[in-house]
């Protein structure tokens, strides 16, 4: 671990004691009670706590997981027990996740429907990272934020993954997909026949939700493969296997 990364993973903890201080000795119990733990950018984790209640052990797949616990769908599940695989392309990204979540799968790699080798654009704010140039270069010019550097990456099919590292018999709960610009590839890159998640949240871009409902292409396929829209948010609609 790099020292700006230690750095970092201090303050974490720091912040995580201050706030178990006040709830313990500052604030009254029935009051802090009404308040919520979420990792996620929009509250996504929350949605899935409503879904899958009190269950233990269960198992997720993040696609484009960026970090241990700053946006993650995934770290509620972890500090409740849950396990899982966690995939991200970024340089180095899994240093944090092994020092962090050692007892998950962490797998520093690119996802795409084929194997091939991509340009990997990354951003002064890694969050912003991603493979789509169309999205990347908009978002150099029109955001505070920049490219400042690229990388060709060679790319993985996610049934490759997940023939390799998935635990024999085990049940997918649930898959998140944010990998800025390829997450329709994501999803064409799985196999179907094998690995079905309970739950898939993913990101889609638009904000007209009529649009979306009746033009999504990631709506279409999930749905000729047993999928139904259920939920959104801001940026990420959910979808629930509905037949198998």
């Amino acid at each position: 671990m790099t020292k700006n990364a230690l750095a970092k993973y201090t303050r974490r903890i720091s912040k995580t004691v201050k706030v178990a201080f006040q709830k313990t000795f500052v604030y009254h119990f029935q009051v802090y009670n009404h308040h919520t733990l979420s990792f996620s950018q929009e509250g996504e984790d929350r949605i899935l706590v409503r879904l899958f209640g009190r269950q233990e052990n269960g198992f997720y797949i993040d696609v484009g997981a960026h970090h241990p616990q700053r946006f993650s769908n995934t770290y509620l599940f972890y500090l409740k027990g849950w396990r899982g695989i966690n995939i991200d392309a970024m340089p180095g990204s899994m240093d944090l996740f092994k020092a962090i979540r050692p007892e998950d799968i962490n797998i520093e790699a690119a996802i795409s429907s084929s194997s091939e080798c991509i340009t990997y654009f990354m951003f002064d704010e890694p969050a912003l990272n991603g493979f789509s140039k169309e999205v990347s270069l908009k978002r150099n010019f029109s955001s505070r934020n920049n490219i400042v550097g690229e990388k060709l990456i060679k790319t993985k099919k996610l049934s490759e993954i997940l023939d390799e590292y998935l635990p024999t018999g085990q049940t997918i709960d649930f898959l998140s997909i944010d990998v800025e610009g390829l997450d329709y590839q994501v999803l064409l890159s799985n196999d179907w026949s094998k690995y079905r998640p309970r739950i898939i949240l993913i990101e889609e871009l638009s904000v007209n939700l009529d649009s979306m409902i009746s033009s999504s292409r990631i709506k279409s396929l999930l749905e000729g493969y047993g999928y139904k829209l259920f939920a959104k948010t801001f940026n990420t609609t959910f979808y629930r296997l509905i037949s198998i």
